[in-house]
Protein backbone atom coordinates (compact mmCIF):
# COMPACT_ATOMS: atom_id res chain seq x y z
CA UNK A 1 0.00 0.00 0.00
CA UNK A 2 3.17 2.26 0.94
CA UNK A 3 4.16 1.78 -2.52
CA UNK A 4 1.14 2.44 -4.27
CA UNK A 5 0.60 5.57 -2.21
CA UNK A 6 3.80 6.77 -3.14
CA UNK A 7 3.61 6.73 -7.06
CA UNK A 8 -0.01 7.91 -6.74
CA UNK A 9 1.65 11.21 -5.07
CA UNK A 10 4.34 10.97 -7.58
CA UNK A 11 1.84 11.58 -10.02
CA UNK A 12 0.21 14.14 -8.83
CA UNK A 13 3.19 16.23 -7.92
CA UNK A 14 4.35 15.64 -11.63
CA UNK A 15 1.14 17.00 -12.83
CA UNK A 16 1.01 20.16 -10.65
CA UNK A 17 4.54 20.95 -11.97
CA UNK A 18 3.58 20.20 -15.13
CA UNK A 19 0.38 22.63 -15.29
CA UNK A 20 2.27 25.42 -13.29
CA UNK A 21 4.86 24.95 -15.92
CA UNK A 22 2.50 25.30 -19.39
CA UNK A 23 0.43 28.07 -17.90
CA UNK A 24 3.46 30.12 -16.49
CA UNK A 25 4.94 29.80 -20.21
CA UNK A 26 1.48 30.50 -21.74
CA UNK A 27 0.52 33.56 -20.26
CA UNK A 28 4.04 35.29 -21.05
CA UNK A 29 3.02 34.98 -24.74
CA UNK A 30 -0.13 37.20 -24.16
CA UNK A 31 1.54 40.46 -23.80
CA UNK A 32 3.69 42.63 -21.68
CA UNK A 33 2.40 43.71 -18.50
CA UNK A 34 4.87 47.03 -18.43
CA UNK A 35 2.74 48.01 -21.61
CA UNK A 36 -0.60 47.70 -19.46
CA UNK A 37 0.72 49.41 -16.26
CA UNK A 38 2.69 52.45 -18.59
CA UNK A 39 -0.97 53.21 -20.17
CA UNK A 40 -2.56 56.33 -19.44
CA UNK A 41 1.14 57.95 -18.12
CA UNK A 42 1.96 59.55 -21.37
CA UNK A 43 4.89 59.35 -23.23
CA UNK A 44 7.00 56.38 -22.27
CA UNK A 45 10.22 55.34 -23.52
CA UNK A 46 12.13 52.04 -23.99
CA UNK A 47 14.18 52.55 -20.83
CA UNK A 48 11.17 53.77 -19.16
CA UNK A 49 9.36 50.18 -19.72
CA UNK A 50 12.41 48.52 -18.94
CA UNK A 51 12.64 49.97 -15.31
CA UNK A 52 8.75 48.53 -15.16
CA UNK A 53 10.32 45.18 -16.28
CA UNK A 54 13.24 45.32 -13.49
CA UNK A 55 10.85 46.56 -10.61
CA UNK A 56 8.48 43.45 -11.54
CA UNK A 57 11.09 40.81 -12.29
CA UNK A 58 10.46 40.22 -15.32
CA UNK A 59 13.77 40.84 -17.38
CA UNK A 60 15.29 37.59 -15.52
CA UNK A 61 15.22 34.46 -17.66
CA UNK A 62 11.71 32.49 -17.58
CA UNK A 63 13.21 29.91 -15.98
CA UNK A 64 14.70 31.64 -13.24
CA UNK A 65 11.22 33.29 -13.02
CA UNK A 66 9.36 30.03 -12.81
CA UNK A 67 11.72 28.63 -10.07
CA UNK A 68 11.36 31.57 -8.13
CA UNK A 69 7.04 30.88 -8.70
CA UNK A 70 8.07 27.43 -7.25
CA UNK A 71 9.49 28.39 -4.55
CA UNK A 72 7.26 31.00 -3.26
CA UNK A 73 4.29 28.20 -3.66
CA UNK A 74 6.21 25.94 -1.26
CA UNK A 75 6.36 28.53 0.81
CA UNK A 76 2.85 29.80 0.59
CA UNK A 77 3.48 32.95 -1.08
CA UNK A 78 3.02 33.53 -4.85
CA UNK A 79 3.56 37.24 -4.90
CA UNK A 80 1.74 40.40 -5.27
CA UNK A 81 -0.44 41.50 -8.26
CA UNK A 82 1.16 44.15 -10.78
CA UNK A 83 -1.67 45.99 -10.62
CA UNK A 84 -2.50 46.64 -7.45
CA UNK A 85 0.69 45.28 -5.28
CA UNK A 86 -1.71 43.05 -3.35
CA UNK A 87 -0.49 39.40 -2.36
CA UNK A 88 -1.96 37.32 -4.49
CA UNK A 89 -2.49 34.77 -1.52
CA UNK A 90 -4.25 37.64 0.51
CA UNK A 91 -6.53 38.06 -3.08
CA UNK A 92 -7.42 34.18 -3.81
CA UNK A 93 -8.26 33.53 -0.26
CA UNK A 94 -10.68 36.48 -0.45
CA UNK A 95 -12.56 34.68 -3.86
CA UNK A 96 -12.08 31.14 -3.47
CA UNK A 97 -14.84 30.67 -0.96
CA UNK A 98 -17.28 32.30 -2.99
CA UNK A 99 -15.62 30.01 -6.14
CA UNK A 100 -15.97 26.73 -3.45
CA UNK A 101 -19.79 28.44 -2.48
CA UNK A 102 -21.14 28.23 -5.82
CA UNK A 103 -19.53 25.04 -6.49
CA UNK A 104 -21.15 23.25 -3.83
CA UNK A 105 -24.59 25.07 -4.36
CA UNK A 106 -24.63 24.00 -8.32
CA UNK A 107 -23.48 20.07 -7.43
CA UNK A 108 -25.92 19.87 -4.47
CA UNK A 109 -28.89 21.39 -6.92
CA UNK A 110 -27.45 18.79 -9.02
CA UNK A 111 -27.91 15.62 -7.28
CA UNK A 112 -31.28 16.89 -5.36
CA UNK A 113 -32.80 17.12 -9.01
CA UNK A 114 -30.72 14.14 -11.12
CA UNK A 115 -31.23 11.19 -8.27
CA UNK A 116 -34.94 11.18 -7.67
CA UNK A 117 -35.28 11.82 -11.91
CA UNK A 118 -32.99 9.18 -13.13
CA UNK A 119 -34.36 6.84 -11.01
CA UNK A 120 -37.55 7.49 -12.17
CA UNK A 121 -36.24 6.83 -15.71
CA UNK A 122 -34.79 3.51 -14.53
CA UNK A 123 -37.95 2.19 -12.99
CA UNK A 124 -40.11 3.81 -16.14
CA UNK A 125 -37.65 2.18 -18.44
CA UNK A 126 -39.13 2.71 -22.18
CA UNK A 127 -42.13 4.44 -20.99
CA UNK A 128 -43.31 8.01 -21.66
CA UNK A 129 -41.46 9.49 -18.50
CA UNK A 130 -38.46 8.03 -19.40
CA UNK A 131 -38.74 9.69 -22.77
CA UNK A 132 -39.52 12.28 -21.61
CA UNK A 133 -36.66 12.17 -18.97
CA UNK A 134 -34.00 11.21 -21.45
CA UNK A 135 -34.91 14.17 -23.56
CA UNK A 136 -34.90 16.60 -21.15
CA UNK A 137 -31.72 15.65 -20.34
CA UNK A 138 -30.36 15.94 -23.83
CA UNK A 139 -31.69 19.50 -24.14
CA UNK A 140 -29.60 20.44 -20.91
CA UNK A 141 -26.62 19.10 -22.49
CA UNK A 142 -27.41 21.37 -25.26
CA UNK A 143 -27.25 24.11 -23.58
CA UNK A 144 -24.01 26.52 -23.15
CA UNK A 145 -23.57 27.60 -19.65
CA UNK A 146 -22.92 31.33 -20.82
CA UNK A 147 -25.77 30.98 -22.62
CA UNK A 148 -28.31 29.93 -20.11
CA UNK A 149 -26.49 32.10 -17.65
CA UNK A 150 -27.85 35.36 -19.91
CA UNK A 151 -31.53 33.62 -20.15
CA UNK A 152 -31.82 33.38 -17.23
CA UNK A 153 -30.47 37.17 -16.39
CA UNK A 154 -33.16 38.37 -19.12
CA UNK A 155 -35.94 36.54 -17.70
CA UNK A 156 -35.18 36.63 -13.87
CA UNK A 157 -33.90 40.28 -13.73
CA UNK A 158 -34.65 42.35 -16.61
CA UNK A 159 -37.94 41.02 -16.99
CA UNK A 160 -39.54 39.88 -14.04
CA UNK A 161 -37.21 41.78 -11.81
CA UNK A 162 -37.26 39.07 -9.27
CA UNK A 163 -33.53 38.11 -8.58
CA UNK A 164 -30.23 40.41 -8.48
CA UNK A 165 -28.40 40.10 -11.85
CA UNK A 166 -25.25 40.19 -10.58
CA UNK A 167 -22.53 40.05 -7.25
CA UNK A 168 -22.97 38.43 -4.29
CA UNK A 169 -25.53 39.73 -2.02
CA UNK A 170 -27.20 37.38 -0.19
CA UNK A 171 -29.08 34.06 -0.73
CA UNK A 172 -30.81 34.99 -4.11
CA UNK A 173 -27.68 36.06 -5.44
CA UNK A 174 -27.14 32.03 -5.15
CA UNK A 175 -30.04 31.06 -7.41
CA UNK A 176 -28.91 32.00 -11.28
CA UNK A 177 -25.72 31.39 -11.23
CA UNK A 178 -26.17 27.87 -9.14
CA UNK A 179 -29.09 26.89 -11.01
CA UNK A 180 -27.03 27.76 -14.47
CA UNK A 181 -24.45 24.81 -13.34
CA UNK A 182 -26.77 22.87 -11.76
CA UNK A 183 -29.08 22.27 -14.66
CA UNK A 184 -25.98 21.43 -17.12
CA UNK A 185 -24.97 19.01 -14.23
CA UNK A 186 -28.18 17.51 -14.09
CA UNK A 187 -28.25 16.57 -17.99
CA UNK A 188 -24.90 14.59 -17.51
CA UNK A 189 -25.84 12.98 -14.03
CA UNK A 190 -29.82 12.01 -14.74
CA UNK A 191 -28.30 9.44 -17.65
CA UNK A 192 -25.48 8.49 -15.10
CA UNK A 193 -27.87 7.04 -12.02
CA UNK A 194 -30.55 6.40 -14.80
CA UNK A 195 -27.67 3.41 -16.58
CA UNK A 196 -26.30 2.50 -13.04
CA UNK A 197 -30.05 2.10 -11.48
CA UNK A 198 -30.27 -0.13 -14.89
CA UNK A 199 -27.47 -1.85 -13.50
CA UNK A 200 -28.58 -2.72 -10.20
CA UNK A 201 -32.36 -3.35 -10.67
CA UNK A 202 -31.30 -6.21 -12.99
CA UNK A 203 -29.20 -7.83 -9.62
CA UNK A 204 -30.10 -10.60 -7.94
CA UNK A 205 -30.42 -9.46 -4.57
CA UNK A 206 -32.88 -6.90 -5.52
CA UNK A 207 -35.12 -9.82 -6.86
CA UNK A 208 -34.81 -11.41 -3.90
CA UNK A 209 -36.15 -8.52 -2.08
CA UNK A 210 -38.92 -8.53 -4.35
CA UNK A 211 -39.54 -11.90 -3.74
CA UNK A 212 -39.73 -11.05 0.31
CA UNK A 213 -42.77 -8.92 -0.26
CA UNK A 214 -40.69 -5.64 0.21
CA UNK A 215 -42.69 -2.33 -0.62
CA UNK A 216 -41.10 -0.82 -3.82
CA UNK A 217 -39.55 2.47 -2.25
CA UNK A 218 -38.08 0.23 0.19
CA UNK A 219 -36.33 -2.05 -2.60
CA UNK A 220 -35.76 1.27 -4.33
CA UNK A 221 -34.37 3.05 -1.89
CA UNK A 222 -32.96 1.16 0.94
CA UNK A 223 -31.64 -1.60 -1.51
CA UNK A 224 -30.92 -0.24 -5.16
CA UNK A 225 -29.45 3.41 -4.39
CA UNK A 226 -27.20 2.23 -1.42
CA UNK A 227 -25.52 -0.58 -3.74
CA UNK A 228 -25.39 1.63 -6.51
CA UNK A 229 -24.10 4.71 -4.35
CA UNK A 230 -20.71 4.22 -4.83
CA UNK A 231 -20.07 5.13 -8.09
CA UNK A 232 -22.47 7.70 -7.66
CA UNK A 233 -20.09 9.19 -5.01
CA UNK A 234 -17.64 9.12 -6.81
CA UNK A 235 -18.43 10.63 -10.07
CA UNK A 236 -19.77 13.27 -8.34
CA UNK A 237 -16.07 14.14 -6.29
CA UNK A 238 -14.58 14.13 -9.70
CA UNK A 239 -17.32 16.11 -11.04
CA UNK A 240 -17.04 18.27 -8.36
CA UNK A 241 -12.95 19.10 -9.28
CA UNK A 242 -13.96 19.74 -13.02
CA UNK A 243 -16.99 21.95 -11.87
CA UNK A 244 -14.51 24.52 -10.11
CA UNK A 245 -12.41 24.32 -13.35
CA UNK A 246 -15.93 25.15 -15.26
CA UNK A 247 -17.16 27.65 -13.55
CA UNK A 248 -15.15 30.64 -14.89
CA UNK A 249 -17.25 31.80 -17.23
CA UNK A 250 -20.46 31.64 -15.32
CA UNK A 251 -18.74 33.80 -12.47
CA UNK A 252 -17.98 36.30 -15.40
CA UNK A 253 -21.80 36.77 -16.64
CA UNK A 254 -22.81 36.98 -13.06
CA UNK A 255 -19.70 39.11 -11.93
CA UNK A 256 -19.24 36.70 -9.23
CA UNK A 257 -16.40 37.71 -6.60
CA UNK A 258 -14.90 34.20 -7.05
CA UNK A 259 -11.44 32.60 -8.80
CA UNK A 260 -12.86 32.58 -12.29
CA UNK A 261 -13.64 36.68 -12.03
CA UNK A 262 -10.61 37.25 -10.58
CA UNK A 263 -8.66 35.14 -13.15
CA UNK A 264 -10.47 37.10 -15.86
CA UNK A 265 -9.47 40.26 -14.75
CA UNK A 266 -6.08 39.08 -14.36
CA UNK A 267 -6.23 37.88 -18.37
CA UNK A 268 -7.29 41.52 -19.17
CA UNK A 269 -4.49 42.93 -16.94
CA UNK A 270 -1.69 40.61 -17.94
CA UNK A 271 -0.97 40.24 -14.59
CA UNK A 272 0.76 37.38 -14.61
CA UNK A 273 1.18 36.46 -10.50
CA UNK A 274 -2.66 36.36 -10.13
CA UNK A 275 -3.25 34.45 -12.84
CA UNK A 276 -0.44 31.71 -12.08
CA UNK A 277 -1.96 31.59 -8.38
CA UNK A 278 -5.57 31.03 -9.28
CA UNK A 279 -4.65 28.41 -11.65
CA UNK A 280 -2.64 26.34 -9.47
CA UNK A 281 -4.97 26.71 -7.41
CA UNK A 282 -7.78 25.25 -9.09
CA UNK A 283 -5.38 22.61 -10.33
CA UNK A 284 -4.06 21.75 -7.04
CA UNK A 285 -7.51 21.62 -5.72
CA UNK A 286 -8.32 19.10 -8.64
CA UNK A 287 -5.28 16.66 -8.85
CA UNK A 288 -5.84 16.24 -4.39
CA UNK A 289 -9.77 15.23 -4.99
CA UNK A 290 -8.65 12.94 -7.87
CA UNK A 291 -6.08 11.87 -5.72
CA UNK A 292 -8.10 11.18 -2.93
CA UNK A 293 -10.49 9.33 -5.53
CA UNK A 294 -7.20 7.00 -6.42
CA UNK A 295 -6.43 5.98 -3.11
CA UNK A 296 -10.33 5.17 -1.59
CA UNK A 297 -10.22 2.77 -4.65
CA UNK A 298 -7.00 1.23 -3.60
CA UNK A 299 -8.26 0.62 -0.07
CA UNK A 300 -11.42 -0.46 -1.20
CA UNK A 301 -10.02 -2.80 -4.29
CA UNK A 302 -6.69 -4.51 -3.76
CA UNK A 303 -6.43 -5.42 -7.55
CA UNK A 304 -6.53 -1.65 -7.99
CA UNK A 305 -3.12 -1.34 -5.73
CA UNK A 306 -1.68 -4.23 -7.97
CA UNK A 307 -2.46 -2.76 -11.12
Amino acid sequence: MAKFLFYRVLQALFVLIAVTLIVSFAIRLTGDPAVMLAQGAGSITEADLERIREALGLNQPFLVQYLEFLKGLFTGDMGRSFMGGTSVSELIGRALPATLALAFASLLISIVVSIPLGIKAAVSRGKWPDQMIRILSLVGLSFPNFWLAIMLVLLFSITLNLLPPSGMEGWQSFIMPAATMGIILTATNVRLVRTTMLETLRSQYIMVARAKGLSNSVVLYKHALRNCSIPLITYFGLQFGGLLGGIVVVERVFNWPGLGTLAFDAVAARDYPVLQGVITVLSLMIISINLLVDVAYGFVDPRVRKS
